[in-house]
């Protein structure tokens, strides 16, 4: 087995994780002597645990009687039946003047918001809901960048009890509608503008659009430069809330009172609109940045999303820590790749989100941040969005910050958080996700769904978890929901990640091979799209790339695309060291039988890339919703490279 590349010290006993495991052994009785023996209490007492995590955590609310009350079917389970609690509640719990969010936009604009003003002006927000008529279970959306307002809006629609739903405003209006316009919105806020990239992107003519198919009973727009908006119809945010009267009193409601609707990508149909409780969304998000990400009420947490990944749903729950939130809005990588190592520094932090492509393009660039930036406050670095791969890690080790924790974490949008995550008490290993989540049944399942200990298989998880959708969105039947998880393994969600556990002496890890409907099957050999890009981006002749498999002649042959890198030609000798790193580096089989140069990947609006839609344009299917695609012309240069080929 491979050295870890990070042990826990000291230190470690003094973590959120360590006073909770402590509280555990001592509540029930039983030794759990380590991690596994934590985890396995964790799912085979569910009641126990969970409401160990609602007192552990504070959360504010009253919890009852019963924890979970099991249904039927998996879905049915109900958890906290008889509790109420408010989402903005426990948020804003904390309520003095420190720092809740730093807002750095990519022009160098910055504000600064305490948690008493933040929770005046979500009230304000939720007082002028009110007022308009808005009513518990309404929809309030959000066409916003990633600042300050934003999450203002989010948390006054959570204090009244409405439920909110954003997308980030590089979507296009049909990518917008797609979403938008299924949950038919009382309140649409827009921004109307933002920069990116260095330029100014102006956002009027895309409001005027939405508002006129949406029909939104209120339109209140944002300005993005000064204090006023050229957008026709629109109430101005800052007058708006000036109107307001005294803040209501915050709305408890059940434990599954929908919150936020996200959506799936939408890149083979219309996307899925997932409805998510508040008391699962709080539970789950707080024990995994208490517990897992050991955030405390001195730290400073950042992630860098849009508001149409999850991560944004992440990173605010944060606030229910008492921690300081960055939000930043921009390219990441603008002026250069070192422009977010530039904000640890200024703004102190000590847990960064990012994704693992990032980390990726930070590498190939070139910069060593442990020689360029001080670092000093950074103690954990997270990663999710796609397999972080192995080189990565040395690369976070070596010229990042040797003392650093990797935290590569992995879920998704279907349940608003994690089933595998980081750990404070546990070493880092080369390649893996540190640990199981607590409280999440996750096991690897082959075809005939039985259990697998260390082979490749589908992620799956066997119990019901609090962070369980509520439902679809106009999926009366649940038809549409249960095909989406539990058609695979009754009873059983079934995640739709090609997985791998790792067994060590105290613990399981994970590794994640990529999307299980992604995964190809050359010869009736089955292979993750992870262990081929693993391999070919490690080249630095290469970009990125996009791996699918084509049926031909009767079985599956593996294509490669390739976006070279700037100036370099992909010529007979670069593919022949492109197959002779993926044979070296992971089996004959996984060698491509075509290599094709294309100038650009297509990918979500969300930054990950779409192997479904590759697929069927080689095939020469139709792709029902490149609405989804931030760059949907991309896709024509499949098109035209296979016919090259065929």
């Amino acid at each position: 087995m491979n050295a870890p590349l990070w042990q826990p010290d000291d230190n470690s006993q003094h973590t959120h994780l360590a006073a909770f495991w402590q509280q555990a052994r001592s509540n029930s009785g039983l030794p759990l002597t380590d991690y596994q023996a934590l985890h396995r209490w964790s799912v085979e007492q569910p009641d126990a645990f969970w409401q160990q995590v609602w007192d552990h955590c504070g959360v504010v609310g009253r919890p009852g009687d019963t924890v979970l009350t099991p249904g039927e079917r998996f879905q049915d389970a109900r958890w906290f039946a008889h509790g109420e609690l408010n989402y903005a509640e426990n948020l804003l719990k904390r309520n003095d003047t420190h720092p809740a969010v730093v807002s750095v936009l990519e022009d160098g604009s910055r504000s600064v918001i305490s948690y008493a003003q933040l929770r005046v002006a979500a009230g304000k927000v939720a007082a002028q809901l009110l007022a308009a008529g808005i009513q518990p279970g309404d929809r309030v959306a959000g066409f916003m960048p990633n600042r300050t307002e934003t999450l203002i809006a989010a948390l006054g629609a959570a204090w009244i009890g409405a439920v909110w739903s954003s997308c980030s405003p590089d979507f296009g209006v049909s990518g917008v509608l797609d979403r938008f316009g299924q949950i038919e919105p009382k309140v649409l806020l827009a921004c109307d503008g933002y920069h990116y990239n260095g330029k100014w992107i102006d956002l009027g003519e895309r409001i005027d659009a939405l508002h006129d198919a949406l029909k939104p009973e209120l339109l209140i727009v944002v300005p993005g430069r000064g204090d006023s908006s050229s957008v026709p119809r629109a109430l101005i945010w800052g007058t708006w809330l000036e109107a307001a009267g005294p803040a209501p009193d915050f709305m408890r409601l059940p434990f599954d009172h929908p919150l936020f609707i996200l959506y799936s990508s939408g890149t083979t149909g219309q996307p899925k609109c997932i409805v998510h409780g508040a008391g699962g969304t709080l539970l789950q998000q707080t024990k995994e940045l208490r517990l897992h990400g050991d955030v405390r009420h001195t730290d400073t947490l950042f992630y860098f999303t849009t508001c149409g990944w999850m991560m944004w749903n992440w990173l605010i729950c944060g606030l229910h820590t008492g921690a300081t939130l960055v939000l930043y809005d921009g390219n990441p990588a603008y002026p250069d790749t070192g422009r977010l190592f530039d904000l640890i520094d200024a703004e102190k932090i000590t847990h960064f989100g990012t994704s693992a492509k990032f980390v990726q393009a930070v590498e190939k660039s070139g910069l060593r941040p442990r020689d360029s930036h001080d670092l000093g406050t950074l103690r954990t670095l997270f990663s999710t969005g796609s397999p972080l791969l192995h080189e990565s890690y040395d690369y976070l080790y070596q010229q990042v910050k040797p003392s650093l924790l990797v935290s590569s974490i992995s879920g998704g949008t279907d349940i608003i958080s994690c089933f595998a995550l980081g750990n404070p008490m546990l070493p880092v290993y080369r390649g893996e996700l540190q640990c199981l989540g607590l409280g999440m049944d996750v096991a690897v399942f082959d075809d005939d769904g039985e259990a697998l200990a260390d082979s490749k298989g589908e992620l799956v998880c066997r119990s019901p978890f609090p962070s369980c959708p509520v439902s679809f969105w106009n999926d009366p039947d649940g038809q549409r929901f249960h095909a989406a998880y539990f058609a695979r393994f009754e009873g059983i969600w079934a995640h739709g990640d090609y997985a791998q556990l790792v067994p060590h002496d105290s613990h399981q890890g994970l590794i994640i091979h990529g999307r299980s409907d992604a995964v190809l099957n050359p010869g009736g050999v089955r292979i993750g799209t992870a262990e081929i890009y693993r391999q070919v981006e490690t080249l630095a002749e290469i970009r990125e790339a996009i791996v699918v498999g084509q049926q031909f002649d009767g079985d599956v042959r593996v294509v490669l695309f390739v976006v070279p890198a700037d100036g370099v030609e992909l010529d007979d000798a670069l593919q022949a060291r492109i197959r002779k790193a993926i044979r070296q580096g992971a089996t004959p089989r996984h060698v491509p039988a075509v290599i094709l140069p294309v100038p650009e990947i297509p990918r979500t609006v969300s930054g990950k890339i779409v192997e479904l839609a590759v697929r069927e344009v080689i095939h020469g299917r139709p792709v029902t919703n490149r609405n989804a695609l931030s760059n949907p012309q991309a896709l024509a240069h499949f098109a035209h490279r296979i016919e090259l080929e065929t």
